[in-house]
C-alpha cells in the first residue's frame, strides 16, 4: 500500500494546480459580495485530483472500528449491533426527507412511529409516560431532572435542592444536577459495590426535607444490579423526594425487570445503547425521559421537535424485530456472556467484587503486579490483535480498572477468541513485557502522548505549517 495516500494528511497530498472537479458555466452572472463578507485571503484548501481524494478518503475509512469490523467490548456504552434492517426502515424516503417544519398533516405517518415507540418503552420499563424530545442521554437526564424541579416547585417546596448520587454513579449524573441547579451530595458504596444504606440513612437524617430526588443507575457501574432497591425507594420516598432511575444500563435489563415496578418515578433511555443504534464518535444518540402518572405534566419543552428521529425509528424497528417474545432473552443473554467471559479470565486479571455481575465487569488489572504492566498496556495491546479495547481507567473505585461489556448479540465463539487473546497478553506481560507496554505495534500510529494532545491540540493546517517550520 502506498503509505503517502494511506498516512498523511490531504493537505499533505496537495500538488498546486491540481483539480478534481469542473464548475458548471455560470447562468446566474455576477454580484458583488458586500466587503464584510468577503474573505481576506483567499481559503487554504487542498488541491488534489478525484483519484487521489477517494484513494485517501477509502483508505482513512479503513481505520474506523466499528461492531461491523470486530469485536467491540466497551462497557458503559453498550455497543450493540445495529441490524440492517434497521438502518432500511431509517432511509425509507418517507422518514428520511421529512423536514420538521413541514404541516403536521404531512407527517401523520412520522408521529405514528413516536407515538408507537412511546407506548413500546412505556410497556417495558412500567412508566407512565414518555417524551423523545431530548438528544442524548445526559439531555435526558438534564430534562428528567427539570421534571423533578416543576413538580417540587408546584407543590411549593422550593427548599429541595439536593440531589444523591451513588459514588458509582456515571459522571454525567452530579454534572446534570448541578447544571440543572442542585446541590450534590455522594452516598458511599459497601465493599460489594453497592449502594451503603447506612450511609444513605445518615444523609436522609440529616438532609430529609432539603432532598429533591436520589439518581441511581441500574445495574451500577461496576455490572451488579441493586439488591436493596425497595428499601433504598422506601427511604427516599418517605422524605417526599423522588427517585431518578439512569438507565445507560438498561440493556441487561429487557424482559428482567422493569424500574417502573421498582418504584423510580422518572428516568432516562439511552436509546442508542439499549436499542440498537450505533454511536461511536460521538453521536448520534437519543435520551427520552419517561415517568410516573402525574408527572408527565411537567416535561419541559427542551426542543421543539422529536430529538433525532433517525434514532427513533431504529430503536422501533429493533423492538418490532424481536417482538414482545424475544425481547425478553436480551437482558439474560447479555448477563450470561459477560459472566461467562468474567469467570474465564479472573485467574489471570484481578477480579476486585466477585460474584454475579449482569452486562459488564470491571477488571482491576492484571493479577500479576509484578510485571509493570498497566491497564493502559493491556489495552493498546488489544489493537494489535484486532480488537477494540474496552473502557478503561473507569469507574474511579479502582486504580487500574478495565471495564467489559460484551452485549447479548456476541457468539461464543467470537467470545471464546476474545479470552484467548486476553489471556495470552496477560502471559505476555510475564515472559515478554516489553512487547505490550510498547503497544500497539501494528495500527497506523503507535502511542501518542495523550497528555501533550489534550494540553495543546492541534487542530489546524495552517498551525501545523508553521511548527514544521
Amino acid at each position: 500500500m502506498n503509505n503517502k495516500l494511506y498516512g498523511n494528511l490531504i493537505f499533505e497530498l496537495s500538488e498546486k494546480g491540481r483539480k478534481g472537479y469542473t464548475l458548471p458555466r455560470n447562468r446566474f452572472g455576477n454580484y458583488a459580495l458586500p466587503d464584510e463578507l468577503r474573505r481576506q485571503d483567499d481559503a487554504q484548501m487542498p488541491e488534489c485530483d478525484e483519484m487521489t481524494v477517494v484513494r485517501h478518503y477509502t483508505n482513512l475509512s479503513a481505520n474506523n472500528f466499528g461492531v461491523d469490523n470486530g469485536f467491540y467490548p466497551l462497557g458503559s456504552c453498550t455497543m450493540k449491533y445495529n441490524p440492517k434492517i434497521n438502518e432500511e426502515m431509517a432511509a425509507l424516503p418517507q422518514f428520511q426527507n421529512l423536514h420538521p417544519l413541514q404541516p403536521a398533516d404531512t407527517v401523520r405517518g412520522a408521529e405514528a412511529v413516536c407515538t408507537l415507540l412511546c407506548r413500546a418503552l412505556c410497556q417495558l420499563t412500567g412508566l407512565h409516560a414518555f417524551t423523545l424530545k431530548p438528544f442524548a442521554g445526559a439531555h435526558g437526564e438534564l430534562t428528567g431532572l427539570m421534571v423533578i424541579r416543576k413538580y417540587h416547585e408546584s407543590r411549593n417546596d422550593g427548599q429541595r435542592q439536593l440531589v444523591i448520587v451513588p459514588d458509582s454513579a456515571h459522571g454525567t449524573n452530579p454534572a446534570s444536577a448541578a447544571v440543572c441547579g442542585f446541590d450534590i451530595i455522594e452516598v458511599k458504596s459497601t465493599a460489594e459495590g453497592l449502594v451503603s444504606l447506612d450511609d444513605l440513612r445518615r444523609i436522609v437524617e440529616a438532609e430529609g426535607p432539603r432532598i429533591a430526588a436520589m439518581m441511581m443507575t441500574n445495574p451500577n457501574t461496576l455490572g451488579l444490579f441493586e439488591r436493596q432497591i425497595p428499601e433504598i425507594e422506601q427511604l427516599i420516598h418517605q422524605t417526599g423526594a423522588l427517585m431518578y432511575y439512569d438507565g445507560a444500563n438498561l440493556n441487561p435489563m429487557l424482559g428482567a425487570a422493569r424500574p417502573g415496578d421498582m418504584g423510580f418515578d422518572v428516568m432516562h433511555i439511552n436509546l442508542h445503547k439499549t436499542f440498537s443504534t450505533p454511536h461511536g464518535g460521538g453521536g448520534p444518540g437519543a435520551g427520552p425521559v419517561g415517568v410516573r402518572e402525574g408527572l408527565e405534566q411537567f416535561f419541559p419543552q427542551v426542543s421543539p421537535y422529536h430529538g433525532n428521529f433517525a434514532v427513533a425509528i431504529r430503536a422501533y424497528a429493533y423492538i418490532l424485530s424481536l417482538g414482545r417474545e424475544h425481547i425478553k432473552e436480551v437482558g439474560p443473554l447479555a448477563t450470561l456472556n459477560a459472566n461467562y467471559i468474567k469467570e474465564c479470565l479472573k485467574d489471570v486479571y484481578e477480579l476486585p467484587i466477585d460474584g454475579l455481575c449482569k452486562h459488564e465487569f470491571v477488571f482491576d488489572g492484571l493479577k500479576d503486579k509484578s510485571t509493570g504492566v498497566t491497564t493502559m498496556d493491556v489495552a493498546k495491546r488489544l489493537l494489535d490483535y484486532g480488537y477494540h479495547a474496552p473502557t478503561i481507567y473507569f469507574p474511579l473505585l479502582f486504580h487500574e480498572s478495565l471495564m467489559i461489556e460484551p452485549t447479548e448479540n456476541e457468539s461464543k465463539t467470537t467470545i471464546d477468541g476474545f479470552i484467548d487473546v486476553m489471556r495470552q497478553i496477560a502471559d505476555e506481560a510475564k515472559t515478554n513485557p516489553e512487547q505490550v507496554k510498547s503497544a500497539p505495534h501494528h495500527t497506523p500510529i503507535g502511542r501518542v502522548d495523550d497528555v501533550l494532545a489534550a494540553k495543546h491540540p492541534v487542530t489546524t493546517w495552517r498551525q501545523l505549517v508553521a511548527e514544521h517550520c
